[in-house]
């Protein structure tokens, strides 16, 4: 049996922690979701320094990112997160209300794997949670021999 991996959810709208926990939870697609509610937090978290610099080993398997935070926004949590060369073949999607062009160019350049528009109506939201949870957590396969805290490490390693 595969082993459930962890998703990074970095969020600061209550609401939508709530309907994205909720949808990942309905087909149990994680055994852990890390909710960061700022793009500081969430660089801590991946960074293993400060509240979290004794978090368990292990990467997440994706990161849901929102585009506009307080403290670091998303575009700056995903440069930071895709220059680092032991965090960078992570999967980013950015889950965000923003349509402008600009956004959209500037995380795609950064290295995002997918930019998801939130949908206004629930259903649709959750709905669409699902599919990535499904996709990322489940379908996705990393990239071969990747170990959680450093690339080319012995295959099989468990991505918590």
């Amino acid at each position: 049996m595969t082993e459930l991996r962890r998703i990074l959810l970095v969020e600061d709208n209550p609401n939508d922690i709530e309907l994205t926990l909720e949808a990942l939870s309905e087909y149990h697609l994680a055994n852990e979701v890390v909710v960061t509610r700022d793009g500081a937090e969430a660089l801590d978290y991946l960074f293993r320094r400060g509240p979290h610099a004794a978090r368990p080993d292990g990467l997440p398997v994706v990161v849901l990112l929102d585009l506009k935070m307080p403290k670091v926004d998303g575009v700056e949590v995903l440069r930071q997160l895709k220059s680092d060369p032991r965090l960078q073949a992570i999967p980013v999607v950015m889950l965000t209300s923003s349509r402008e062009e600009p956004d959209l160019r500037r995380c795609y350049a950064l290295g995002c794997n997918a930019y998801v528009v939130k949908p206004v109506d629930f259903e649709q939201f959750v709905a669409s949670i699902k599919k990535l949870g499904c996709f990322w957590a489940i379908v996705n396969e990393p990239p071969p021999g990747r170990h959680p805290e450093a690339p080319g490490a012995a295959a099989g390693a468990t991505l918590a």
